[in-house]
């Protein structure tokens, strides 16, 4: 391949991307196989915690009795969805800046 290809959309976004963190001293550190394995087991963990979830989720709305309810069940499981994530994303976050 010719590197005179014209680039991607994705590969002139990293370009940008890699001069940005540059500028302003961000510093890329390749993983740990242990950080990575961490990584991999708080994802398992939260995607456990997501499918329990939508399983009491269907439990309760098989019990729904009127549309408010069932609204409200599921704005309840969006806002568990939510915590999951931003709880997952922390945690893989402290991770990631974790000296190696």
């Amino acid at each position: 391949m010719s590197n005179d290809a014209p680039k991607t959309a994705f590969e002139l976004a990293m370009e940008r991307l890699r001069r940005k963190d540059l500028e302003e001293g961000v510093v890329e550190r390749p993983l740990t196989d242990e950080q990575k394995a961490a990584i991999a087991d708080i994802r398992k963990v939260y995607e456990a915690k997501v499918a329990e979830r939508e399983i009491l989720h269907r439990d309760a709305l098989a019990k729904a009795r009127s549309h408010e309810e069932i609204e409200k069940l599921n704005a309840e499981l969006e806002q568990d969805r939510g915590r999951f994530a931003r709880d997952r994303d922390r945690k893989i976050a402290e991770i990631r800046e974790s000296p190696a």
